[in-house]
């Protein structure tokens, strides 16, 4: 393999290195329905995988409606608790501004929450990127 084409693959490398997401830390609470009507979408049904936010999430001071988030749990708050994770992620949309919320905390709706965690905790840490 020539200088010139070993160089281009470490420069390929580095680049990829350099644009991976980090993800942010967080929790996730369930909010229950009715999910309709939303403060972005109004009576306009976005499904079930969705999820509200923290305007302080957004660096405009204001919520990025129809921003899509995967979110992962990482543990339950409550550390005696075993297997308070799934496993799996979840794609979530953006439907609206959570007022009660903590800075990097996402309601998450009861299907999405559901997915990631046990739906009878009701809180979970969370790690979530675009």
């Amino acid at each position: 393999m020539g200088l010139v084409t070993k160089a281009l693959i470490l420069f390929s490398m580095a680049i990829c290195l350099t644009s991976v997401t980090h993800a942010l830390s967080g929790q996730a609470i369930v909010y229950n329905p009715p999910y309709v009507p939303s403060s972005c979408f109004g009576t306009q049904d976005r499904g079930v995988m969705i999820s509200k936010a923290h305007s302080g999430l957004f660096s405009d001071g204001s919520v990025a409606c129809g921003r899509r988030y995967r979110v992962r749990c990482i543990s339950g708050t409550n550390k005696a608790i075993r297997n308070a994770c799934t496993g799996n992620s979840v794609d979530v949309t953006v439907v609206g501004s959570c007022t009660g919320c903590g800075v990097n905390e996402l309601q998450l709706s009861q299907e999405a929450f559901a997915t990631i965690a046990r739906l009878a905790l009701g809180r979970v840490n969370i790690e979530y990127e675009l």
